[in-house]
């Protein structure tokens, strides 16, 4: 009499440190694949290093969603890891010297945040520049029958802006930029033959030349306080900084000092040097717009992040190359 062994099919695994965004709001179901499966830390009651320990020779790629580093600690305890794919655009998150040295691929959200970032950093800006947020505030405490003269507001036409990193999030401003008639200029590491806005290689200078500063790049060893004092003063006392990349790429204290001091004009924030926690000073300051680090955030971009990831995911166990591999850009 025959016998037959039914084997079940043993799929890569792929580590999830953290519940994506993606699966949180869509279900999980839409995210699946029939070339890996998900090893959820985030399920498992044992400490991450047991849970790692554990699983150390299953795990060939981990899935990481922003708030989940992936230290060399992680990368130690995971030795057939060969691929790490962030939902994100920046990968401060991730030790990416570490992957290198161990010969990790990694691959990024590509441009899939651009426009909404993009959009972002034109919304923060219009809101400082003609109070929109300050207004607001202005109305819903009843005073507008007691006071009816609000400060007037600037115009955002014909400003001289300056974007800090011309890369895909970078040119999406620009574009949204030259449409209300303003006058772009930009800094980046190198300067972009295909562009015709003036560049310039030292930030001072295009602070100096600016009304206002987009910060787009991202955050690295080199660009850390980038933005500083000398920066900050040269941007000037009608000068505004609007900040979509990472916070530490402001010296976060010494910009609170320029706006308590008058020495700079106003600033739209979406992210800070020590998240979730804002400086408390910038509470009282009408001049001054905060966000929640959202300016990727949309239904939509997090639908189409979760399944570029996957599809990269998927490209890495059928031997294709990544959609989006990491490139150091800004």
């Amino acid at each position: 009499m025959a016998t037959h062994h039914h084997f079940a099919v043993q799929f890569p695994k792929v580590l999830v440190l953290r519940k994506p965004s993606g699966f949180a709001m869509f279900g999980e179901q839409f995210f699946t694949s029939n070339k890996f499966q998900y090893l959820k830390a985030y399920e498992s009651a044992l400490p991450l290093h047991e849970f790692l320990t554990l699983h150390a020779h299953s795990v060939k790629a981990i899935f990481s969603s922003a708030g989940a580093p992936v230290t060399a600690e992680i990368l130690r305890l995971l030795p057939e890891v060969r691929l790490v794919v962030a939902t994100s655009a920046g990968l401060n998150h991730i030790d990416v010297v570490e992957c290198r040295r161990r010969g990790v691929a990694l691959a990024n959200a590509g441009n899939v945040f651009s426009e909404d970032v993009a959009d972002y950093a034109l919304g923060l800006l219009i809101d400082v520049l003609r109070k929109l947020s300050a207004a607001d505030r202005f109305v819903r405490q009843g005073l507008w029958p007691i006071n009816a003269e609000f400060p007037l507001g600037s115009k955002l036409g014909g400003k001289r802006v300056g974007i800090v990193g011309l890369g895909s999030i970078g040119s999406e401003v620009a574009k949204r930029l030259e449409a209300f008639g303003c006058c772009v200029s930009y800094n980046s590491r190198n300067k972009k033959p295909s562009v015709t806005y003036p560049f310039y290689p030292d930030v001072c200078e295009l602070a100096a030349n600016s009304d206002v500063l987009i910060i787009c790049c991202a955050l690295t060893d080199q660009t850390h306080h980038l933005i500083n004092k000398q920066v900050l003063l040269a941007l000037g006392k009608k000068g505004v900084i609007i900040n979509v990349g990472r916070g530490a790429i402001i010296d976060e204290k010494e910009m609170v000092g320029c706006l308590l001091r008058g020495e700079i004009g106003g600033a739209g924030l979406d992210v800070f040097e020590n998240e979730p926690d804002v400086p408390k000073q910038l509470f009282a300051l009408d001049n001054v717009v905060l966000s929640p680090h959202s300016a990727v955030f949309t239904p939509e971009s997090f639908k189409d992040v979760c399944e570029l990831a996957v599809a990269n995911l998927e490209a890495f166990f059928s031997n294709k190359p990544l959609l989006t591999p990491f490139a150091a850009d800004d």
